[in-house]
């Protein structure tokens, strides 16, 4: 049936309603449910979601890479330095104190030359071979006993070289960054390098004091070669004589 059938007075109610109807507010009308739409909405809430977390794990790596960042140049609270420049200080001290020729290369030139000559002449007195011959037995004398001070030394310094060997490996297992452990290790090259100090000081003293010693002897044997000469060659010489044993 058509609406020209209808009668006029259901018109105008239907015309009341619509009007009625038109004026109502939203929330009292009937919502209509689209799944198609609803779905839209959750799965852009869902990605929205993922970027969040996805951005909250790179801050937390950002995070993460930025305190190893600051572990990695942290510096190793431990140093050594200090302990390792007192012993080598004490070492060179040691060698700084050598008695009579020293390591000096002007002095012992000039020392070689006064008293271990190459060769003793028949001008040469002989009271100045004597003070010759006491002097080098001096030099070689004060030689060995500074040798004993400098090996002294060097055992002296093997109970800091332990502790600080200990100290450095104790903060190289604790390091807590590349820095830390970078430090760590240069140091106990270092402390090596002053082990190697010791031992070219100690090798340095001994070589003196072997030194000192043959070339003592070389001269010693050059004048009793000079001495042994005046004895043969001397004024009068030797002269044979007879000599009647029994009145």
């Amino acid at each position: 049936m058509s609406l020209r059938a209808l009668p006029r007075a259901a018109l105008s109610v239907v015309a009341c309603v619509a009007f009625s109807l038109s004026q109502t507010p939203l929330r009292a009308q009937m919502v209509v449910y689209d799944p198609s739409n609803y779905a839209q909405n959750v799965l852009q809430a869902a990605r929205a979601l993922e970027q969040i977390n996805n951005q909250i794990t790179s801050l937390q790596n950002q995070t993460q890479m930025l305190l190893n960042q600051a572990k990695n140049l942290a510096s190793l609270p431990y140093s050594s330095l200090q302990a390792i420049h007192q012993s080598l200080s004490r070492t060179q001290q040691l060698l700084n104190q050598a008695q009579r020729l020293a390591y000096d290369i002007g002095q012992i030139d000039q020392v070689f030359g006064r008293i271990y000559p190459q060769g003793y002449t028949g001008s040469t007195s002989s009271q100045q071979l004597i003070s010759d011959a006491q002097e080098r037995w001096r030099n070689s004398l004060a030689g060995h006993q500074d040798a004993l001070r400098v090996q002294a030394g060097v055992v002296q310094n093997l109970d800091s070289t332990r502790t600080e060997t200990d100290a450095l490996v104790s903060s190289s297992q604790s390091a807590v960054g590349a820095l830390q452990a970078t430090q760590a290790g240069n140091q106990l090259i270092a402390l090596q390098t002053k082990q190697l100090a010791d031992l070219t000081a100690l090798i340095a003293a001994q070589s003196r004091a072997q030194s000192l010693d043959g070339a003592r002897v070389t001269a010693n044997q050059d004048q009793a070669r000079e001495q042994l000469n005046r004895f043969l060659t001397g004024t009068r010489g030797y002269q044979a004589q007879s000599v009647q044993m029994f009145h």
